[in-house]
């Protein structure tokens, strides 16, 4: 007879199955050793279990990889009001080292650099992995959100030929011989992709090479893109933005755990986010500028959630001399745009707008802005095929999670984040 081995249980099942003998592994999150008893707490991907253990000679460095069997036993003190006796343990890998600090503690006792440093060890600890655990929702409510609507994903290539997008800085490399550069957003390919498949949606890293060293700027970020087409204008680029961010808040909302964990206060959703042209919101700040500087931004946010109780606001209408050359012209006043970007809590998380979709109309504004057409030859193909009115907009993925949080600085919402100093681990 064929003995199958006994199907592994995870942490959060074992209340289920009191009375039983079952299997678990996952990793030593700690060992408290008593007079003649000592309880250890093996952490899997569901959560945590309590073993014990009574022969004091069983001993394991915290983070070794263990693998228990025993007897799932009713305990009110035990996580999960469960505990596991009469324990018999292998060692499937062993800890070498120890941690930089205690992941068991309930806050994290070291600052950024340490938890940057030693990523692969501290971003075990549960609040640091619960940020991620928010942005893998938002991701799956961003997707689920668009393909509802009937959009299609499609994945655009990261290393380009000319560095011809307006409004960023640009990495170059060495392709094969040639000069080749990091794309800076899938824009001028989730255009093109309007022509095939009219509704179209992306998520995957960008590349600026700006020289920010600021706490919500990062040289490669995760950007949410989405473009589609027959549209009237921008105003349903922003429809699209609104029902979009309520599927995101809605699958982040699924994950209890984690808010608690880290007191998160969700926003709630207007049926309609208060809209702003940036004219007013020039006049509202007695100012006179082509952009708004972080200090307007908050000054924003503080309005909106003062006048209308709203932790977003659309601001539209960004004047041309800011915009990249696709954008498309406000009617009656060409020197503002039907562009926006919306303000989460006082700080840019979306911009997005209606672009210019007549073959002619592209020719002309690139002889306007002095740049040649050759580089844009394969992009402009699409529309000197004809392409719908169309829009779209792109969603900072880091920026949205340390907004839900309240993380103090974009890096604690980035796997391994990428920055004028940082290029390890």
């Amino acid at each position: 007879m064929i003995h199958l081995p006994q199907p592994r249980v995870l942490a959060a099942q074992l209340p289920d199955h009191v009375g039983e003998s079952v299997q678990i592994a996952g990793w030593l999150h700690r060992h408290r050793q008593l007079k003649s008893i000592s309880f250890m707490i093996i952490r899997d991907r569901s959560g945590l279990a309590q073993v014990v253990v009574t022969d004091p000679a069983i001993t394991f460095a915290e983070e070794s990889v263990l693998q228990v069997r025993g007897i799932v036993t009713a305990n009110t003190q035990a996580p999960g009001g469960v505990e596991i006796t009469d324990p018999e343990i292998v060692q499937l890998g062993e800890a070498e080292q120890p941690p930089p600090f205690d992941l068991y503690r309930p806050t994290v006792p070291a600052g950024l650099p340490v938890i940057l440093d030693q990523a692969p060890v501290t971003l075990r600890h549960q609040r640091l992995r619960a940020g991620h655990a928010l942005a893998a929702a938002a991701v799956a409510g961003f997707r689920d959100s668009l393909d509802r609507q009937g959009f299609t994903e499609i994945h655009t290539p990261k290393v380009v030929e000319s560095a011809t997008e307006s409004g960023a800085g640009v990495f170059s490399l060495d392709w094969f011989g040639r000069r080749a550069y990091l794309a800076q957003s899938p824009q001028f390919y989730k255009q093109i992709m309007v022509g095939v498949f009219e509704r179209v949606y992306e998520t995957g890293p960008v590349f600026r090479a700006e020289p920010h060293d600021t706490a919500r700027h990062l040289a490669q970020y995760t950007s949410l893109d989405a473009e589609f087409g027959f549209i009237e204008d921008h105003s349903d680029v922003m429809i699209m933005v609104e029902s979009v961010l309520a599927g995101m808040l809605s699958a982040v909302r699924e994950r209890t755990a984690e808010l608690e964990l880290l007191q998160a206060e969700l926003p709630e959703l207007p049926a309609e986010i208060p809209r702003i042209h940036f004219a007013e919101a020039m006049r509202m700040l007695g100012k006179d500028d082509v952009d708004l500087a972080p200090v307007d931004e908050r000054a924003l946010g503080e309005w909106a959630l003062r006048e209308h109780g709203s932790d977003f606001v659309f601001v539209t209408g960004y004047p041309m001399a800011k915009r990249p050359f696709y954008t498309h012209p406000e009617v009656g006043r060409a020197e503002y745009s039907n562009s926006f970007d919306l303000l989460f809590r006082g700080l840019e998380l979306i911009t997005g707008g209606q672009r210019l979709h007549r073959h002619q109309d592209y020719l002309r504004a690139l002889a306007d802005n002095g740049e040649p057409v050759e580089p844009y030859a394969g992009y402009l193909s699409a529309f000197a095929h004809g392409m719908p009115p169309h829009g779209g907009f792109a969603i900072g993925l880091e920026r949205f999670v340390a907004r839900l949080i309240g993380a103090d600085n974009v890096r604690l919402t980035t796997l391994f984040p990428r920055d004028l100093h940082r290029l390890a681990p």
